[in-house]
């Protein structure tokens, strides 16, 4: 019998490698899905950045952000106040599908909410800050069942007292306060929750949202206000002269404000680097809506122009994403956030969300709007932007160029950014720009239908909703 030969004897071991490395490939663990730590304020305009240009806020940690992030020039609050951003935020949802239009109305527990949705993925969840679509009051208890399944809980509806600021932990109904300026101990809470997450832990997201820059601006640490002297801050050419006085005191608490929250990102950043975290933690900077700040003689939001609809969206994660600085000019929106986390954390986006994922075109793809998002004030309400202030219905595009709003009486506000960016000369009715208005009014008008928005008048949608407002268009405010 004829032996065989060397390589028939190698045979065997062979099989054996191949098939110890095919088992050793086959137990060996998954990558770690990605922990999210999202950060955002309240009120933040997305020019009131040193990187954008402002020439007096003081923001040296998020302008060393935007050095290393991936960040969205053109991010918008679709509908530019707080407790419809939230919502739609939470659920992926437009306004109109979640109810939330709004300030102080509940919104619906939803199967389907973010953390809901990455609970089921894995994830333990947290939220520290400013909560308002609770709808029950803005300083009542909220139950574990009406938190949208977050877990880790320090949190309360709503309050602008930055000073004597109060939440409720976890399940307990007893009220407690922060230590001095909230943002601040709110953020050693959120360094302290990033502490915790030893080895071997579930990965997280924890949303940190600080009430700040939000009115009232005199709350901001005074040694910060002290940096802002009124008499020597540049106004925006587009605040007329009968509100820079005005603008002038109330630019010195927001940016002090601003300043004070960048110094709380900062130390956010310097633990995700020292507990190891940074490399596999998606950290997200935003604001639920910008603050005209006397632009276009207004205050405050609510309104289309770009100071109240543009926020700031920074997105970093290292080992994702790669730490190269890009700018996209994509119009990412409100509802778009939720969809392009998951879709960032490889975790299935659920039927019923209306958002656009851009979590393809953060790593290269296509930009899934169609280069425009949708801008709507379905109801004008409250003190600053009622009927009693001017306050109207109205839906826009706004596109990387072109902002283009409607009212319920027709055109109403027509701007080439590009060439006009503080919007001071408005194209509706002007021969020379028909083409566009026509062109711009019949994309809106496609987009409305394809949403299913019939552009009602705000006291239907109040109707429909079962709200009781009050003679301003809004809720009453319950403390």
């Amino acid at each position: 019998m004829k032996k065989p030969g060397p390589h028939l004897l190698r045979l065997p071991l062979l099989i054996v490698v191949c098939i110890g490395s095919w088992t050793l490939a086959a137990a060996a663990p998954k990558p770690a899905r990605p922990n999210i730590l999202f950060v955002f304020g309240d009120q933040w305009r997305a020019q009131a950045f040193g990187y954008a240009g402002d020439p007096n806020v003081r923001t040296p940690e998020f302008d060393r952000f935007h050095r290393e992030a991936i960040s969205f020039t053109n991010a918008v609050s679709g509908v530019p106040v707080c407790s419809p951003y939230r919502a739609s935020l939470l659920t992926g949802k437009r306004v109109l599908t979640h109810g939330v239009f709004i300030n102080d109305v509940p919104l619906a527990q939803d199967p389907d909410s973010i953390a809901r949705v990455l609970t089921r993925a894995g994830y333990d969840t947290g939220y520290i800050g400013k909560w308002h679509v609770g709808g029950r009051g803005r300083g009542s208890f909220i139950p574990r069942q009406l938190r949208q399944g977050f877990d880790y809980w320090k949190a309360l509806e709503c309050t602008h007292n930055y000073n004597h600021s109060a939440y409720y932990e976890g399940d307990d109904p007893e009220v407690r306060w922060w230590d001095g300026y909230d943002a601040i101990a709110q953020t050693r809470d959120a360094q302290q929750y990033l502490r915790s997450r030893g080895a071997g832990a579930k990965p997280f997201v924890l949303f940190l949202s600080w009430g700040g820059p939000h009115d009232p601006y005199p709350q901001a640490p005074a040694e910060l206000q002290a940096l802002y002297p009124a008499e020597k801050l540049q106004l925006r050419p587009n605040v007329p002269p009968e509100l820079e006085a005005r603008a002038r005191a109330d630019s010195v608490g927001y940016y002090a404000h601003c300043t004070a929250l960048d110094t709380c990102f900062g130390e956010l950043r310097r633990t995700l680097r020292e507990t190891g975290l940074e490399a596999n933690t998606i950290l997200v900077f935003t604001a639920d809506h910008g603050d005209l700040l006397g632009s276009q003689g207004q205050r405050f939001k609510q309104q289309p122009y770009d100071e109240s609809i543009r926020v700031p969206f920074m997105v970093q994660w290292p080992a994702g994403l790669g730490t190269q600085a890009r700018q996209l000019d994509a119009p990412l929106s409100s509802p778009d956030i939720m969809p392009t986390l998951l879709g960032l954390a490889g975790v299935p986006i659920p039927a019923g969300v209306e958002g656009h994922d851009f979590s393809g075109y953060i790593r290269g793809g296509a930009d899934p709007s169609g280069g425009e998002a949708l801008l709507a004030c379905p109801s004008p309400f409250g003190p600053q932007w009622g009927r009693a202030k001017g306050g109207r219905e109205y839906r826009g595009l706004r596109t990387v160029r072109h902002t283009y709003v409607r009212d319920r009486n027709g055109p109403w506000l027509l701007f080439d950014n590009e060439r006009d960016p503080y919007q001071l000369d408005n194209l509706v009715g002007r021969p020379e720009a028909a083409a566009l208005q026509a062109a711009l009014d019949a994309r809106l008008q496609r987009r409305l239908q394809r949403e299913g928005d019939e552009f009602l008048p705000g006291e239907a949608y109040i109707a429909r909703w079962g709200y009781k407002t009050d003679a301003s268009g809004a809720m009453p405010i319950i403390q």
